[in-house]
């Protein structure tokens, strides 16, 4: 890596550049990725982001909503009805996103089984290791 004009990394504090890894923590946490997805194919009310994202809780999937948006992920769109309804979509940088993502997701899905019988032959070497 080079240093900037002003002595620091280009991916460091004084450049106004968020380090890789932080961005890379913030897509991949809690339901990230499947919000991700979803707010990709049009805008999504947050009913049905619910119902898209698993194992996430109501309130950590609205956690997970604000740092996308505040991060340029989302735009959130508040439509004055009652009770107001709120949709969320997508931006060009999270388009931009979305094929590494579903490229990702669809690694995860084919080799699911093969990870877990690892997982399993792994912990029986520890178990039998641990036992003698």
């Amino acid at each position: 890596m080079t240093a900037s004009p002003g002595g620091g990394s280009p991916d460091g504090p004084g450049s106004g550049s968020i380090p890789a890894r932080d961005l890379l923590d913030r897509v991949s946490g809690h339901g990230a990725i499947q919000v991700i997805l979803a707010a990709s194919d049009g805008p999504i009310r947050f009913t049905d982001l619910e119902r898209a994202v698993e194992g996430v809780s109501r309130r950590m999937l609205t956690l997970t909503l604000r740092h996308l948006e505040r991060d340029g992920l989302l735009e959130r769109r508040v439509y004055p009805t009652v009770p107001p309804e709120v949709e969320y979509r997508a931006t060009p940088m999270a388009l931009e996103l979305r094929e590494a993502l579903l490229t990702l997701t669809d690694w995860a899905r084919r080799h699911g089984a093969g990870v877990a019988s690892a997982r399993r032959s792994y912990d029986a070497r520890q178990s039998a290791a641990t036992s003698t």
